[in-house]
């Protein structure tokens, strides 16, 4: 593809500009002319997060910005155009050995310009980070049609790098993301993940610690209840340990240094108070991995939540998410838990009765609680993002340099939860 690519409404009436410099003008001309809202989409994976969009909306998609535009292997860098597809991508990186490696739910749809618009992680983020980790260099458009990069194509040059990082988790509410160079990794030749099951919640919390500092070096540290464990299982088709609380660790490299952390760390399982631990090697893992990092998203299920905590408060969290009889998976390495309430929640007072004593338990524990899905209808009963915190008003500040009339993605962050509280929301 080129820059003679021609844009065409799909036929959903979206707009589908064919080039960067197209989006450019088609933004400038709505900036000056109606004025509408702008939403621009990528894959549609992360359409349902937060406050939904305003039905006013212009949606702009990426679709068409799906070129690969430099590759040099040899300096472990790519740069690409946003609307290509993350599983493409790593098609693409894996027949040089090389890989981005983030686990983004969905990547068969979802494009590298929504995954870094929403921050998409997985278990993966305890061993290599997130996106924020991986984006040296980004291009954008503005509301009213500027063009602007920052950072830049070698890893050495962090020229506006914290502007690449403002764009990761923005939500398409700065600017729309166009073109990305990200850093890669080596691509392991060998895996192995190990699932335990334990009874106690105080035994997994010990555990944890001990496995924060092992000799071995887990990329994962997955904490599942009975639902998510089950569920895994059925997904994967993967024989796994049923019981209360399902721990998983995974390691990666070559073979022999897999063999040898994998030997470690089930010694550590086993010390830690685990009856049984299953292994799962090499070509078995990759749908395990699937199934961990695409369950997060939460499926048919009538809320989603998500908690960001010390990880030292991880296994209480997920022990009181249980008792409430939520399907929790945990990233219990880095605090981070996503519940999905059951299938017979049927209104939002009945959600609102089982999040905010989960939320209360994570501000206890130096975190905080977000709703990231609902069912349509439920947002203005629920709390979505909690209490205001101190760092609102400066997501606010921000919102308004870069978008000074709220045009882009309206309503759908934070200024929709300032709205909620103002409005005599439901958490003041």
């Amino acid at each position: 593809m080129n820059e003679e690519r021609k844009s065409t409404p799909d036929e959903t009436g979206e707009l589908v500009p064919a080039t960067i410099s197209e989006l450019g003008r088609l933004l400038a001309a709505n900036a000056k002319g109606d004025r509408r809202p702008v939403l621009p989409i990528g894959g549609r994976t992360s359409l349902g997060f937060g406050f939904p969009a305003d039905p006013a909306s212009v949606e702009v998609t990426t679709s068409r910005l799906d070129r690969v535009v430099d590759y040099p292997a040899r300096d472990m860098t790519v740069t690409v155009e946003a609307g290509c597809r993350v599983a493409l991508i790593q098609e693409s990186l894996k027949l040089e050995g090389q890989r981005l490696p983030v686990d983004v739910p969905l990547a068969h749809r979802a494009t590298i310009g929504g995954a870094i618009a929403s921050d998409a992680g997985g278990p993966r983020r305890f061993g290599y980070g997130t996106l924020r980790d991986y984006v040296i260099g980004i291009g954008c458009v503005t509301v009213d049609g500027r063009r602007f990069k920052a950072g830049g194509r070698v890893v050495k040059n962090v020229a506006g790098y914290d502007l690449c990082k403002l764009m990761v988790g923005s939500g398409g509410s700065l600017a729309v993301v166009t073109e990305v160079t990200l850093k890669l990794k080596p691509l392991p030749t060998s895996s192995a993940m190990g699932w335990a099951c334990f009874d106690s919640g105080d035994t997994v919390g010990d555990l944890l610690g001990d496995l924060a500092t092992s000799r071995a070096r887990p990329v994962a540290i997955e904490l599942l209840g009975p639902k998510a464990g089950r569920q895994l299982a059925a997904e994967s088709r993967q024989e796994l340990p049923a019981g209360p609380l399902l721990l998983g660790v995974a390691v990666e490299g070559n073979p022999v240094e897999v063999e040898w952390q994998a030997g470690v760390l089930d010694r550590e399982l086993r010390a830690g108070g685990a009856a049984d631990v299953t292994w799962v090697r090499d070509g078995d893992t990759a749908k395990l991995w699937s199934s961990l990092t695409d369950y997060q998203l939460g499926g048919e299920s009538p809320v989603t939540i998500r908690a960001c905590l010390k990880p030292s408060r991880t296994v209480d969290f997920v022990v009181a998410a249980i008792d409430a009889g939520v399907a929790v998976q945990a990233h219990a390495g880095n605090g981070v838990v996503y519940g999905h309430l059951p299938d017979d929640t049927i209104d939002a007072q009945t959600a609102a009765e089982v999040i905010e004593p989960l939320r209360d338990l994570a501000v206890e524990g130096g975190g905080q609680l977000v709703v990231e899905r609902c069912e349509l209808g439920w947002h203005n009963a629920l709390s979505m993002w909690g209490s205001a915190r101190a760092d609102w008003s400066l997501m606010t500040a921000v919102k308004r340099q870069f978008d000074p009339e709220g045009l882009l993605s309206p309503g759908r962050g934070i200024e929709a939860a300032l709205q909620q509280l103002a409005l005599g929301g439901v958490d003041q």
